[in-house]
């Protein structure tokens, strides 16, 4: 395994770890602490945590770009030069991520995300809180565990190639390896 083929696959399973954490948190504490609100109040902080990560975090946007540039980088570097079982773990964990995380965030999570950013929160009865909660909640929320599901089993997949391609490339040294030279040989 080459240095770039190395470098590639380490930022790619690094930054596809934070992600899937991201997600982690997500679905475990965040959704479901937003869950105990009421209608109004759940919309208008999901508005506020919502508005942080697509305005005014830069590092979030560096870690989602990046994980996805990370991933193309390391297919496009590794996958010429890999063979067997670390080739096909990294197309497996490329062809997941992109399709099972990135593609269902912008065609599901994003547009939610942003219906719900268009809601004047404090104008809304009762009534329409309700139904705009409804129409929004359940969908991402089943979304974004398949999101964190997929992205784990890539940060697996990749650490797998990763030992795969190094166990491969790397082998023990033996004993012959790790004798030294006979006087004779050291003149």
């Amino acid at each position: 395994m080459t240095g770039a083929t190395l470098a590639t696959l380490g930022m790619a399973t690094f930054l596809c770890s934070l992600v899937a954490g991201f997600l982690f948190a997500f679905a475990v504490v965040v959704m479901p602490g937003l869950a105990t609100l009421d209608d109004g109040p759940y919309l208008r902080a999901f508005q506020v945590i919502d508005g942080v990560i697509q305005r005014s975090q830069p590092l979030f946007g560096l870690l989602w770009v990046g994980s996805i540039a990370a991933v193309i980088a390391a297919l496009v570097i590794g996958v010429p030069g890999l063979t067997g079982v670390p080739r096909l773990l990294l197309v497996a964990a490329g062809a997941l991520y992109l399709g099972g995380v990135q593609m269902p965030t912008a065609a599901v999570n994003i547009p939610l995300n942003n219906a719900v950013q268009a809601l004047e929160v404090a104008e809304l009865d009762a009534d329409r809180a309700t139904k705009a909660r409804s129409a929004f909640e359940a969908r991402w929320n089943r979304w974004n565990v398949f999101r964190t599901v997929v992205a784990a089993v890539t940060v697996v997949l990749l650490l797998l190639a990763l030992g795969a391609a190094g166990s491969i490339e790397s082998p023990r040294p033996t004993s012959a390896d790790t004798e030294l030279p006979s006087s004779s040989e050291r003149k």
